[in-house]
C-alpha cells in the first residue's frame, strides 16, 4: 500500500517516511507542491492515501487536496501546526478525510491512518470460522476452541489471535500488531504489555509454549502464525 507524503521539513519528513515504511507502507516522498503535482500527474492511481502537510513553500496541501479529489476517490490527510477551527473546516469542507496538528505522536498518525484507511475499504464477508492447527476461532460467537475444548480468553488475548487468524501466513511487526490492539482497545497498549499478552496466547494455547508452533517469533522481524 503506497502513500504520498508531502511535507516541506525535511526533518519530520524523514522520520514521518522510515516510521510509515517501517509499518508496512510504500511511500512517495515530495518536498513541495510542484514536485507533488508532478508525481500524482504521473500516477495518482498508484497511491492508497495522501498525507499533505498545509502549509508549502510554493502554495498549500488544499489545492493539492483538490486535485486528488477531483480525480479519485482517495483519502487525505492533512498534517497542520494550524489549530483553528476555521481552518480545519474548510480542509474538511474540501473533501479531506482527517487532520493531525504537530507535534503528534507518530503511533496516533498511524492509527489514523489506518482508521481512515478501513473506512474506505468494501465490506467484505467476515469468515465465520478460522482454523490454525489444532485452534478453532468461532469469530461470530467469540469463542476459541483447542483440539475441541473452549479455551477461555481476555478480550485483548481474542482480539490479538483474531488478528493472528485474519493474517496466518504472513509475518506482523510488534509495531503493526501493537497498532491493531490499541485501535481496537481504545487506549495506548505498550510493547512490554504486548509481550505479556503474546506469552499468555502461547499459554494456552500451545502444547510446548516454551517451544511455541503456533505463533513462531520470526527474529529480527516479528510473529507469523500458519504457513
Amino acid at each position: 500500500m503506497k502513500i504520498l507524503l508531502v511535507e516541506d521539513d525535511k526533518t519530520i519528513a524523514s522520520g514521518l517516511e522510515y516510521s510509515l515504511q517501517q509499518d508496512g507502507y510504500a511511500t512517495v516522498l515530495c518536498h513541495d507542491v510542484s514536485s507533488a503535482h508532478k508525481v500524482l500527474a504521473e500516477g495518482i492511481d498508484q497511491f492508497a492515501l495522501c498525507l499533505f502537510d498545509l502549509q508549502l513553500p510554493d502554495g498549500s496541501g488544499y489545492e493539492l487536496c483538490k486535485m486528488v479529489k477531483e480525480r479519485r476517490d482517495i483519502p487525505v490527510i492533512f498534517l497542520t501546526v494550524i489549530d483553528d477551527e476555521v481552518n480545519v473546516v474548510m480542509g474538511l469542507d474540501m473533501g479531506a478525510d482527517d487532520y493531525i496538528t504537530k507535534p503528534f505522536r507518530v503511533r496516533e498518525l498511524l492509527s489514523r491512518i489506518k482508521s481512515v484507511l478501513r473506512r474506505y475499504q468494501k465490506p467484505s464477508q467476515a469468515r465465520a470460522v478460522i482454523d490454525i492447527d489444532h485452534v478453532r476461532i468461532h469469530t461470530l460467537e467469540g469463542k476459541v476452541h483447542k483440539n475441541g475444548v473452549e479455551i477461555p480468553l481476555t478480550a485483548l488475548e481474542y482480539r490479538l489471535l483474531l488478528i493472528f487468524g485474519n493474517h496466518v501466513g504472513q509475518v506482523l511487526t510488534r509495531n503493526q500488531l501493537l497498532e491493531q490492539i490499541w485501535d481496537a482497545a481504545g487506549e495506548f497498549v505498550n510493547d512490554n504489555t504486548l509481550t505479556v499478552y503474546i506469552k499468555r496466547l502461547r499459554e494456552k494455547l500451545e502444547d510446548d509454549p516454551s517451544q511455541p508452533t503456533l505463533i513462531k517469533t520470526v527474529r529480527g522481524l516479528g510473529y507469523k502464525v500458519g504457513d
